[in-house]
């Protein structure tokens, strides 16, 4: 554990190193987040009852997606890994004495807090100074607080392991092109980061909300904001420490089954 704990420190120093492209982000996220708060409320007043949830709790959940934009999105990928497998540097890989699928496991999880990190106090600190109600809002008791942490940790979690899934099928692909849209295009959708999941019809939803991507964003953002409370948020909770159990099930198989039968040209 102590060689992945010093890999984790190395490539989260390094990833705190890229300020200017922060700040560039920051920008960007607080602009896209206020053009999208101001879209609802537009919505909103033209029919105020019609909608699922309150527009506190949405804006909430909108500076919250803006603020970990970089810990739950899953096409932030890491192209390097995937020339890696297809131009046969995962040779360089291999020799070390360590497990591919940790390695790179502790890796996606250092580079994607290391640009929360640098993205999402800034956000979340002017999202808070916004008057009411298109500001976040923060919780007024102690458990919800401790529900919101637990979930983002077992989202943060089924993010790297569904995107270490993606990585590992790259073995059996001539090229990563096809898998990263498919997954992007997907998972965005049917995680909430296109519009939030109770926006979308009840039948529809009902769907969704057994599928993995919902147990990734959707999850703690509405607990923050009051919005998925009671039996539901257990339930979502179970979920999500389903989903993950079978995320890394499914990334180890495959991790196996590739090294087996892995040809590297020339070698």
């Amino acid at each position: 554990m102590k060689k992945y704990g010093s890999f984790f420190r190395i490539r989260f120093i390094n990833g705190l190193q890229y300020r200017m492209a922060a700040l560039s982000g920051i920008a960007t996220q607080f602009i896209w987040g206020i053009m999208e708060v101001l879209l609802f409320r537009a919505f909103y007043q033209a029919s105020p009852d019609s909608f699922p949830m309150t527009f506190q709790a949405l804006s909430s959940y909108i500076w919250l997606q803006q603020a970990f934009l970089a810990l739950y999105l899953i096409w932030f990928w890491e192209s390097q890994l995937f020339d890696s497998i297809t131009n046969g540097d995962v040779a360089y890989e291999l020799c070390r004495p360590i497990r591919l699928y940790n390695m790179w496991f502790v890796r996606g999880m250092a580079v994607r807090l290391s640009k929360a990190t640098l993205r999402s106090f800034p956000v979340l600190f002017f999202a808070w100074l916004l008057p009411s109600p298109y500001g976040l809002t923060l919780p007024d008791n102690w458990y919800t607080w401790f529900f919101t942490l637990l979930a983002m940790t077992l989202a943060f979690l089924l993010v790297v392991a569904f995107g270490m899934i993606v990585y590992m099928s790259v073995f059996y692909t001539i090229s990563s092109q096809g898998v990263k849209l498919l997954a992007s295009s997907v998972s965005e959708f049917l995680g909430g980061a296109v519009i939030p999941l109770p926006f979308l019809p009840d039948k529809i939803r009902e769907v969704v909300n057994l599928l993995p991507f919902a147990s990734a964003q959707n999850v703690p953002f509405r607990i923050f904001g009051g919005d998925l409370v009671g039996k539901e948020m257990y339930q979502s909770l179970l979920m999500q420490c389903f989903w993950l159990t079978v995320f890394l099930l499914i990334g180890r198989a495959m991790e196996q089954r590739a090294l087996k039968r892995v040809v590297i040209q020339g070698g």
